[in-house]
């Protein structure tokens, strides 16, 4: 199982980060199957960063082979989304910019891919699709993926001209604006639309 992830493909992110607003082609990273954090689990803030950031975002999970996906087919190979959380250890990474460093260490340590239950997207538009994330009560991070750069399909596109998908493998399509410091005993909660699919704690 592969968890396959996209960088910068909001817009308002990609400002608030001082990052170009919108990229000619998908920026894609990685995370190793020890990444995985699922069924509610708490996360625990690890010992190598003082400013491990939230980035909540759309996931899909791929449900049949392929390699060299058209994007008018791309709909044939996954029928279920999720919320995710993206967890980055900023200070880590904007290290590793700075020095022109590889920066897989601040996105792809364990635990930094937290998923949500998945739901079939039977009578769901895959690129019309609210979703929020809460902390505490509160909405931090609101948008909808008709605000994304690259669509889901595009995505799948591109990422399998290089790599071939595999039943199971996540796709993390991108965080919207919003992103910010977790503290412990955050409490966060991740909806698509009013139904939630997120919910744990941070320890």
């Amino acid at each position: 199982m592969k968890i396959i992830c996209v960088g910068m493909n909001y817009a308002a992110h990609n400002k608030e980060l001082n990052n170009p607003l919108i990229m000619d082609k998908p920026v894609i990273f990685m995370k190793p199957d020890t990444a995985l954090l699922k069924d509610g689990k708490p996360f625990y803030l690890p010992d190598f960063s003082s400013d491990m950031q939230y980035e909540a975002e759309i996931v899909v999970r791929i449900n049949r082979l392929g390699k060299n996906i058209s994007k008018r087919f791309a709909r044939r190979y996954y029928n279920e989304a999720t919320v995710g959380i993206d967890m980055t250890a900023r200070d880590l990474q904007r290290k590793f910019q700075q020095e022109g460093l590889p920066w897989e260490l601040c996105k792809s340590f364990d635990n930094s891919a937290v998923i949500g239950d998945f739901v079939p997207l039977d009578g769901l538009d895959i690129d019309a699709l609210p979703f929020h994330l809460e902390i505490d009560g509160k909405t931090v991070q609101e948008s909808n993926t008709a605000l994304m750069n690259f669509k889901t399909d595009e995505i799948i596109e591109y990422v399998s001209r290089f790599i071939t998908l595999r039943m199971g493998d996540l796709i993390f399509t991108g965080t919207p604006a919003g992103v910010g410091k977790l503290d412990i005993n955050n409490h966060l909660q991740g909806y698509i639309g009013d139904k939630k699919l997120l919910d744990f704690w941070i320890k």
